[in-house]
């Protein structure tokens, strides 16, 4: 039976991340970056685009974190001047032909001892079953798996595996939509036409979560640990 975590915790207990040089590939709205930076991390935030970043700058508070435009497969960094490179549920949104070169790249900014850290959704679970009635991620996710078995290619070896299961709250409908949304600004289209299908599915999947209004939906993880070899 798989623990019952947040990816954080998980993060947190493989890489050690306090007074460390973190890359977050792929940082979305900045919450991992912001949290890594108050665990006492020197966090880099990584996105496509100055607009991808605009939540992110817009969120922090100052933290002293910093955001760069960049993507996984051409990071914005010096060689040898990360301790940890994060792919929080990022990998698989790397193009499948571009994935051993990501892999790559985490591995050319690291310093000896690096780690890179890859948590990436396993198809199955209640949050797997929503979403992927607005994108079938079944295909790309197995090419991520593929491309860390690849790691060693890349000079990165595998130094530890933990499979776990998040609790994903959303406020209703609309907080779904949001969550799916701001992954790719393209899926709204799609969730607005399965809009009444999502409903139901929202209804039968998941349970009631603990803030009025909410619905919580589990979705197993497993977080790979590769090291600089």
């Amino acid at each position: 039976m798989r623990e019952q975590a947040t990816d954080l915790e998980i993060l947190q207990r493989l890489t050690r991340p306090a007074g460390r040089d973190v890359v977050d590939v792929g940082c979305g709205g900045g919450d991992l970056v912001r949290a890594l930076t108050a665990l006492g991390a020197r966090v880099s935030g990584i996105e496509v685009s100055e607009g991808q970043l605009a939540r992110a700058r817009a969120n922090d508070d100052g933290s002293g974190a910093r955001y760069l435009i960049g993507s996984g497969q051409a990071l914005p960094l010096d060689d040898a001047s990360a301790d940890v490179v994060v792919f929080m549920r990022t990998l698989h949104h790397v193009p499948v032909g571009e994935m051993d070169r990501a892999l790559a790249e985490a591995r050319r900014v690291l310093r000896a001892g690096g780690v890179v850290h890859v948590a990436e959704p396993l198809t199955e679970g209640e949050w797997f079953e929503l979403t992927r009635m607005v994108e079938d991620e079944l295909e790309v996710r197995g090419e991520a798996q593929a491309a860390i078995g690849r790691a060693l290619r890349a000079g990165l070896g595998r130094a530890d595996t933990v499979e776990y299961e998040v609790a994903i709250e959303v406020a209703g409908v609309e907080g779904c939509r949001s969550r799916m949304v701001s992954v790719d600004p393209t899926r709204a289209g799609v969730f607005d036409a399965q809009r009444a299908p999502i409903e139901a599915a929202f209804e039968r999947l998941g349970q009631p979560g603990p803030r009025p209004g909410t619905r919580v939906f589990g979705q197993p993880m497993r977080a790979q640990l590769l090291r600089a070899e």
